[in-house]
């Protein structure tokens, strides 16, 4: 049975229960009656007609219909207005930078993406990005001031408190970027900061409602990668909010090592299947990829990866032999992780991850659950994300979502 958030009738916490109800009725795709909502909640039946009546003059919430439950007068059913407000999420990739809007619900509504900008004139960046952002927003039809804000999945280490992104490593002009408060001067709109394996892991947690995973590993596949987690229903970020760095874990690398076994050499996961690094692989078996030969140019690198991803899709050989050697090296990366964590399920996605999928996904699944190092005794659910490419940048509005609509228990803290 699913849980379900608990409010409480102080009057001074309007706020947060207003969020308690606007989360159990979004959970709910076929609505509820205000009599269920009291029911899952915990809320009295007043607080619950007083915070509806705010929601629906909002018109977050609107009456649909009614329903005939036993005896008494029929039951109004509350559905969510999912188109009105929307979130803006922006993932800024070495190649390029991803943009999307979300309704309410989590919908993609509108989408694009434009060059990543150089680093070297900051203020050339914000230029690119709000101008992007205010676009989308206008080609969509939506009102700015039906947009809650602006959320940014960045390559770490970032700095969330200053809204900082410090030196990433695949993006070597961008240091010491003040985008959130810049972007947010920019627009108008509030700006979130946040790494992007954890915008990817909080889009899958919100999106996935009722049904999301209580614990859960996302392995985050793009220009790098990383490990996002959800422990008790609740993303890992650690103390400077840069956690899922999972590059460093060593594996044994098997035939991406380019030993004539294929085995016997042990080295870092990250290194070992970056999609650079893996073009590399193809070519010195043979494969001819379009893109150009330099492994450091994103863009060539990108090029490359489609054609190889064209490759894996109508059944070359060599290409699917690469694809399931990447995945095992991750599967093997992640048995740490599930033994560490004792976690039972472990999601794949990122920018790069669809097109080794069909081949990675049950090479990876075999490598952690046939594994012979595994400690957890229980089953152990190896699955795609089913996000698509833009995983981060749906993810980055998915905070501004969250933030707006999930109730959070320190809401309640008495401030002095």
């Amino acid at each position: 049975m699913a849980e379900h958030r608990r409010g409480a009738n102080l009057p001074s916490i309007g706020g947060f229960n207003r969020t308690v109800v606007l989360d159990a009725v979004r959970r709910s795709p076929n609505g509820l009656s205000r009599v269920e909502l009291a029911a899952r909640t915990g809320l009295s039946a007043q607080t619950v007609s007083n915070v509806t009546r705010f929601l629906i003059e909002a018109g977050m919430i609107a009456e649909s219909g009614t329903v005939v439950a036993g005896r008494g007068k029929p039951r109004t059913i509350l559905r969510l207005e999912a188109t009105s407000r929307y979130a803006v999420g922006v993932h800024v990739d070495p190649a390029v930078v991803t943009y999307v809007l979300l309704d309410l619900a989590g919908s993609v509504v509108a989408e694009t993406t434009t060059s990543t900008p150089s680093a070297d004139d900051p203020a050339e960046v914000v230029r690119t990005i709000a101008t992007a952002v205010d676009g989308l927003v206008a080609e969509a039809g939506v009102a700015g001031e039906h947009v809650l804000g602006v959320g940014i999945a960045s390559p770490g280490p970032i700095d969330v408190d200053a809204g900082v992104v410090l030196d990433p490593p695949f993006l070597p002009r961008w240091r010491d970027v003040p985008l959130r408060d810049a972007l947010a001067e920019a627009t108008g709109y509030p700006v979130l900061l946040e790494k992007d394996v954890t915008a990817a892991v909080v889009g899958e947690m919100f999106l996935a409602g009722e049904s999301s995973a209580r614990n859960f590993a996302f392995v985050y596949f793009g220009t790098g990668f990383g490990v996002g987690l959800v422990v008790d229903h609740e993303p890992v970020r650690g103390v400077g909010s840069n956690a899922g760095d999972a590059g460093h874990i060593m594996v044994d690398q098997g035939a991406l090592a380019g030993t004539p076994d294929g085995s016997g050499s042990r080295g870092e996961v990250g290194a070992a299947v970056a999609p650079a690094r893996l073009v590399e692989v193809a070519r010195d078996r043979g494969l001819r990829l379009t893109g150009g030969a330099a492994a450091d140019d994103v863009t060539a690198v990108q090029q490359a990866w489609d054609a190889l991803g064209d490759a894996i899709a109508s059944g070359d050989e060599v290409a699917s032999e690469l694809a399931a050697d990447a995945g095992t090296a991750m599967g093997r990366a992640v048995v740490v992780i599930v033994n560490l964590l004792d976690i039972d399920r472990v999601v794949f996605g990122g920018p790069f991850w669809s097109r080794i999928a069909p081949v990675a996904l049950p090479a990876a699944r075999e490598a952690i659950t046939g594994s012979p190092l595994l400690v957890p005794k229980h089953p152990v659910a190896v699955v795609d994300s089913g996000r698509g490419a833009d995983v981060a940048a749906v993810g980055a509005a998915c905070l501004v979502l969250d933030a707006a609509l999930s109730p959070r228990a320190s809401a309640l803290l008495i401030r002095r």
